[in-house]
């Protein structure tokens, strides 16, 4: 479908990395999204990118990789793939990832050995992925509409009908429907940042999350946390947005404190994997005991990735009446999906929610309480009736969220 994605890439380059005169721009994308990548690195061009560099990928020779392979060879990582990155990092470069998930494009496979795939990766690309964690490296994650995936989202349309309805679901959580679209991502920014300011002055110990479904859990939070939405800071003080669309404000939990059970409002999708109806419960901070309807191994696989992954790295703040939300679709990406509902992920936490946290070792981190993991995983939490109270360090006990809405 020819379709012009042109202010889709003016927001990617202004408002999400923020690309200044003279960077060097990496791209990642899958080949079907070629036609958003390639107006991705136009518009950086056209703001004085020095030059752009393309990282391909494709899911159907991926899968292909994992049907004939020997797991020896799919496990290892080729140099070239590592130097790439490290190429990126030595030229101080802005990175941009583009994802199209296709469902079930893994079906089949075995779930053990994508997850170890996964895993080998993250441990090949530890360097890139420590810079982007503390923000050294600006980045920012999108996605691109495909067939499979938009009849997925809408069951009764077929071909390029379910895919323009798709786009057009995805121009509304962009606010790309709207004629100023990059003035009205400055007011989103202000309005999440005037919410995170409150709960940063509120200097919270304690969350109690309540609900009909199932949850009831309590999570405390480091000293000196920091909570932030939508826009952040890189290392060199440029502000960015890693995600887009994002409607959270969010921070990194003391991983050593989660207690009680979280039900999953919303289902999960992990490399293709599909994961709904479940529940994990958590003592002293780490996972005992977990349950799914539909996708237990994937889940399974997730939480025993390492030993962080069986902690939580993120706690991130969603009223139910979000924009997204408010559309009634389920996109079965978490991008969008986490942006409908109030949610944690397991895993990694992000070092520069507390005060500091960048500069710290990982020894340091992990004494105020930030978890450290190869993965992180979101999954959501958030329904109409959740209930959210904030105990704070003099006493006060501070209602934060009302039948799954913001109170503050």
């Amino acid at each position: 479908m020819n379709r012009d994605y042109s202010n889709y890439a003016k927001l990617i380059i202004k408002q999400g990395i923020n690309l200044k005169k003279g960077e060097l721009l990496a791209i990642a994308s899958p080949v079907l999204a070629a036609p958003l990548a390639e107006a991705v690195a136009e518009e950086a061009y056209k703001n004085g990118a020095s030059k752009v560099v393309m990282f391909w990928s494709d899911e159907k020779l991926s899968r292909l990789a994992f049907e004939y392979s020997e797991e020896k060879d799919l496990l290892e990582v080729p140099d070239y793939v590592v130097a790439s990155r490290d190429y990126v990092l030595e030229n101080n470069g802005a990175y941009v990832c583009i994802s199209s998930d296709v469902p079930g494009i893994y079906d089949g496979i075995n779930a053990k050995l994508v997850a170890e795939r996964g895993k080998a990766m993250n441990k090949a690309l530890h360097r890139f992925r420590e810079s982007t964690s503390i923000n050294k490296t600006r980045w920012c994650l999108v996605a691109y509409p495909n067939v499979k995936w938009a009849e997925k989202m809408f069951p009764g349309l077929k071909g390029e009908e379910a895919e323009q309805k798709q786009w057009e679901y995805m121009e509304k959580t962009l606010r790309l429907d709207e004629k100023d679209f990059l003035a009205a991502w400055d007011k989103h920014q202000e309005n999440l940042q005037r919410r995170s300011k409150f709960l940063n002055d509120a200097k919270i110990v304690k969350f109690h999350y309540k609900n009909s479904i199932g949850t009831d859990f309590t999570i405390g939070m480091p000293k000196n946390y920091i909570f932030t939405g939508a826009g952040e800071k890189s290392a060199d003080g440029v502000m960015f947005t890693a995600n887009m669309p994002t409607e959270e404000v969010f921070a990194s939990p003391d991983c050593r404190t989660a207690e009680g059970t979280l039900v999953a409002a919303m289902p999960l999708v992990r490399n293709g994997v599909i994961m709904e109806n479940f529940s994990i419960t958590f003592e002293k901070g780490r996972v005992v005991d977990f349950k799914a309807e539909k996708g237990y191994e994937a889940l399974k696989e997730i939480i025993e990735t390492d030993e962080g992954s069986h902690r939580l790295g993120e706690i991130a703040l969603i009223g139910y009446d979000s924009p997204i939300r408010k559309l009634n679709a389920l996109f079965y990406m978490t991008l969008f999906d986490e942006n409908q509902s109030c949610h944690f992920a397991l895993g990694r936490a992000f070092p520069t929610c507390v005060e500091g946290g960048e500069k710290m070792t990982k020894e340091q981190q992990s004494e105020v309480g930030l978890n450290t993991s190869l993965t992180h995983v979101d999954f959501m939490v958030g329904t109409p009736d959740l209930d959210i109270t904030a105990y704070t360090e003099d006493g006060k006990e501070l209602e934060i969220f009302r039948n799954g809405n913001w109170v503050i």
